[in-house]
């Protein structure tokens, strides 16, 4: 890589005579995001939480799918207007009030790549003997380097990633489904309700929480991209290499006994062929640091997001490469203190999954339904537009949300709601959440004047023109 494939673009819209790319990329894109040991390990929750490996199979499928409904929604944003996701979100926050779910995004894509990190860090030195402090600098780094190069290169090196890891992973399951792998243990039997909501939230979160940055990997195609096929490529993706291993970690928790993603993996894939779990842990290490470059992309998107409503951020390298050194060096001192992976990740994506509910159904709401897509890009990257500095519905909205999921909240054993407590310990917090903002917010924005505000920003820029 050299320095002429830096991109330069951040949190202004993209040009259309710069749109490339296709919409079936984004599937092997997405599948490489969540095709990795982290998937393995949110299977672990399951038997943890009284489910078999079948019942944890079929709640965190249909966790999934209902996760991906909502994040493949937000793919069309992207090439409509050529704008990062959150940006675009100053259409419902305002062009300071967006400040405020974007403390959530950041938190979540920090909070991923800091879980991956305690994952690489804890596997490898188990696996191969290699040092913890120096894992974690290496994958930092990496995934540093990656989010400074930007949107195309990270495209190249998350696809190119797919396909070795595709017929690897094809062999372990061949193992697994053929008895290679040994393994003994029953895979039917236990369930209780509570543990199948667990189950299924922490599964739907997980592609909730990447609801955030999907425009961020779309805004460059083209303006005329048809949505059908570039929501079916994201969903697709998205989903079908969790549906893939989220049986493959219920089968290695119920079967194998481990607690340990990586090392399920390892124990599996050499048991099936000599040498593939060593292959297998070395491909998903790689895995997991594009996916960490993708959080870090993102988050550094968001931060500028949260300085470009305070101060204007011009396109350059000089404040991608600062603002994504600080967010990695963050990531990598809190990665230094946390120890067990699996539980922190399933609390965090249940902690992120109630953050970022009530955002994501307002944002598609205004897309969908109230706005229809129609949004002048000009007042979303300039203050004093048409979409004001504070969105008051869409942050009452957002913070009645958040407020009526207190109550049913049911964070595994760290805190049980009233609500929950009532309701057996079904945690169904986030859904409320979900629901609420979005009806809220559509009841308060319906009748917003949408041509009003297209004939204003006309109206604005005919002026800009004749006093300059």
């Amino acid at each position: 890589m050299n320095l002429s494939a830096l991109e330069r673009r951040h949190v202004n819209p993209v040009p259309e005579s710069a749109g490339h790319g296709t919409s079936w990329r984004q599937g092997p894109f997405w599948f490489l995001g969540n095709f990795h040991p982290l998937t393995v390990a949110i299977a672990f929750l399951g038997p943890a939480v009284g489910l078999s490996g079948l019942w944890t199979s079929v709640a965190g499928v249909g966790g999934i799918l209902f996760g991906a409904i909502f994040m493949a929604a937000h793919a069309p944003q992207g090439p409509s207007l050529g704008l990062p996701q959150m940006v675009q979100s100053r259409a419902q926050f305002g062009y300071r009030g967006v400040t405020v779910p974007l403390f959530a995004t950041t938190f979540t894509f920090v909070g991923f790549n800091v879980i991956i990190v305690v994952v690489l860090k804890q596997g490898l030195h188990q696996i191969l003997g290699w040092g913890a402090t120096p894992v974690a600098l290496g994958a930092s780094a990496v995934a540093t380097l990656l989010a400074i190069y930007g949107h195309d290169v990270i495209h190249r090196i998350v696809v190119a990633i797919f396909w070795i890891s595709l017929p690897l992973w094809l062999v372990l399951t061949f193992g697994v489904v053929s008895g290679r792998a040994h393994g003994h243990g029953p895979l039917v039997g236990g369930f209780n309700l509570a543990g199948f909501f667990a189950m299924f939230a922490v599964a739907a979160s997980y592609n909730i929480t990447y609801a955030p940055c999907v425009s961020d990997y779309t805004r460059y195609l083209a303006r005329d991209t048809a949505r059908r096929p570039l929501v079916a490529a994201v969903f697709a993706g998205a989903a079908g290499a969790p549906i893939w291993l989220i049986p493959l970690g219920a089968w290695m928790a119920t079967r194998l006994g481990v607690t340990d993603a990586l090392t399920g993996i390892y124990l599996s894939g050499n048991a099936t062929l000599p040498h593939l779990g060593v292959a297998l842990v070395v491909v998903s290490a790689a895995a997991l640091v594009a996916t960490m470059s993708i959080s870090a992309y993102s988050a550094m998107l968001s931060v500028l997001t949260v300085v470009d409503g305070l101060r204007k951020v011009r396109d350059g390298a000089r404040v991608r490469v600062v603002t994504v050194v600080a967010i990695a060096l963050t990531w990598f001192v809190v990665a230094e203190v946390l120890t067990n992976a699996t539980t922190v990740l399933n609390n965090a994506l249940l902690f992120m999954l109630y953050l970022l509910a009530p955002w994501t159904s307002i944002n598609l709401v205004d897309f969908y339904w109230v706005r229809r897509g129609r949004y002048v890009v000009a007042d979303l990257t300039e203050p004093g537009g048409i979409y004001g500095n504070v969105g008051v519905r869409a942050l009452a909205a957002y913070a009645l949300g958040l407020a009526l999921e207190v109550p049913f909240v049911s964070l595994n054993h760290l805190y049980q709601s009233p609500g929950a407590t009532w309701l057996a310990g079904v945690d169904v917090s986030w859904m409320v959440g979900l629901v609420v903002a979005g009806a809220s917010y559509w009841l308060l924005a319906r009748h917003t004047d949408v041509e009003g505000e297209l004939r204003r920003a006309a109206r604005s820029r005919v002026h800009a023109v004749v006093d300059a």
